[in-house]
């Protein structure tokens, strides 16, 4: 199955997006039904142990570029997921591992699969951000294979559902950028004026040795 198309971010430049989009964090919260979203060492985790380790979960989205530094998605690790969703009169519960396999501003490919029961999928995905006159276009496509139970509801079932998840998550990932105000006169800008910083901005926005790409 094959799934694309495009939202556009209003009032946004592409590095404030590229900021918010690389902090896993901000994606848990913006993304429908996710209880976590984590870093693991391999693609095999003990997901019975990441929900106890995880049950009272409390780390909130931030525009600060040092706390996103640390936590921001590394092109090469895989991440763990719990995400609930609702396909049809199902409402499965997978347990998500994703591998970035892609990350140079402004551009992102991953992979990964999921299982919930007699359900299951494969996927890989990639997301291409590109300037607009009043904000950022993401341009974003998927292909999965899916199996199960979820299988035999056919296209016309999944990708309403799908499309649903997507614009739930960008119109999320809209409201958080506006809380944050993670403008150029707040954060990049701020950044840019000190060294430290502006180096710390660099290794989010996937720049080596502070240079512009």
């Amino acid at each position: 199955m094959e799934f694309s198309g495009t939202f556009e971010l209003e009032d946004a430049t592409t590095e404030e997006v590229w900021l918010a989009l690389s902090d896993p964090v901000m994606i848990e919260h913006a993304l429908p039904g996710c209880e976590f979203l984590v870093v693991v060492e391999d693609t095999d985790p003990d997901f019975d142990a990441l929900r106890e380790e995880h049950a009272d979960r409390d780390v909130e989205p931030t525009s600060d570029p040092e706390v996103i530094a640390e936590r921001a998605f590394e092109e090469g690790n895989h991440y763990a997921a719990i995400i609930g969703i609702s396909i049809g009169p199902v409402n499965p519960t997978f347990e998500t591992v994703v591998t970035i396999d892609e990350r140079d501003q402004p551009y992102m490919e991953a992979s990964g699969e999921g299982s919930a029961g007699d359900s299951s999928f494969e996927m890989s995905s990639w997301m291409d951000l590109d300037g607009a006159d009043d904000g950022v276009e993401v341009e974003w496509a998927t292909e999965a294979d899916v199996f199960g139970r979820i299988a035999q509801m056919g296209q016309r079932v999944i990708n309403p559902a799908a499309n649903q998840v997507v614009k739930r998550f960008f119109s999320s990932v809209q409201d958080e950028i506006r809380e944050r105000e993670i403008a150029e006169g707040s954060t990049v800008e701020q950044a840019q004026s000190d060294e430290d910083d502006r180096g710390i901005v660099d290794r989010i926005l996937g720049r080596s040795d502070g240079s512009k790409q």
